[in-house]
């Protein structure tokens, strides 16, 4: 079966507010990242896909069949949500071992299976501490574990970086790259673009509930690097900086800030733009203190695309 996932003009709407509208997808084995704002309908679209909740209209199946409460495939599914929802006087270990009972694996099954994934997600030591005691870090890598516990064939994870050290999110991407080598299918939302480019060059680009594009990441890098983007300079004669910026032609626009010493650039051109500024600060004896881009994000690449 070529495709795993598949959803059909799949629509949800709470009341008056729409979830998600008229979204037709197939999804192959592999990692597929789905990338969007918050609040995009990111969520939505995950929740429909596992079965948790039933959409207005359309369909959603996954290997052919359909999701809603079909129970024997939701043992082929393992999910990671963005909200935390445990028993939290529960320990790690406790948590994950009364999941592992719900699939009904034996005894010895299920303590091979939590220690084992407990330890991947670095918890065996930790195991025995009470849920309520755990860090932001530690609770996310708990999803994770109870996510993988009962070797999945397909893994959906929702925001699965949220919360976690630099180090902690290194882990994980290496995690899901391993279950994708293990012919594994892994659906993984995020707000963050490098976070996705780091997992996968295979995205669904959401916004408001529908979708925007579905494709290689580079479409969507390629995107971020030609809208305007505004920089931030903060400098001691930013008068002198404006003087010579307005002269260029990738310089569409220059505004003094209500900051002291800071200056707004918008360019066209990010790349032409900070290969120009050391040669220049050095020219003009410019002394910098910071340089920072505004809205290099994806709210930002969103916000120009649909003209807000």
């Amino acid at each position: 079966m070529k495709y795993v996932i598949e959803t059909h003009k799949l629509s949800k709407w709470y009341g008056i507010v729409l979830g998600l509208s008229d979204v037709s997808l197939q999804i192959e084995p592999g990692i597929t990242g789905i990338l969007g704002p918050n609040g995009a309908g990111k969520s939505t679209f995950l929740k429909l896909v596992t079965g948790q909740i039933k959409p207005n209209i359309g369909t959603v199946t996954i290997m052919g069949q359909k999701v809603r409460n079909n129970y024997s495939l939701f043992s082929r599914i393992g999910f990671c949500p963005e909200q935390d929802s445990f028993y939290e006087e529960m320990t790690g270990w406790e948590f994950v071992t009364n999941l592992l009972k719900l699939h009904n694996f034996s005894h010895p099954e299920i303590e091979a299976r939590a220690g084992e994934v407990l330890k991947i997600v670095e918890l065996e030591n930790d195991k025995d501490r009470i849920i309520k005691s755990y860090s932001r870090g530690m609770r996310q890598r708990l999803k994770f574990a109870q996510a993988i516990a009962h070797e999945p064939d397909i893994i959906i994870l929702d925001e699965p970086l949220n919360g976690m050290d630099p180090l902690g999110r290194r882990k994980i991407i290496r995690l899901i790259k391993k279950y994708k080598a293990q012919g594994k299918t892994i659906l993984a939302s995020s707000h963050v673009l490098p976070e996705i480019e780091a997992m996968t060059n295979k995205i669904i680009l959401i916004h408001q509930g529908m979708i925007f594009a579905q494709g290689d990441i580079q479409g969507i890098r390629d995107l971020i690097e030609t809208h305007p983007h505004i920089v931030s300079i903060k400098c001691n004669n930013p008068v002198k900086l404006a003087s010579e910026f307005i002269k260029k032609d990738y310089v569409l626009k220059v505004n003094f800030s209500s900051t002291p010493d800071v200056l707004l650039v918008e360019t066209n051109n990010r790349e032409e733009f900070f290969s120009f500024l050391p040669s220049f600060f050095v020219k003009y004896n410019i002394e910098v203190d910071e340089i920072s881009s505004l809205d290099d994000n994806l709210q930002a690449v969103f916000d120009y695309l649909v003209g807000t």
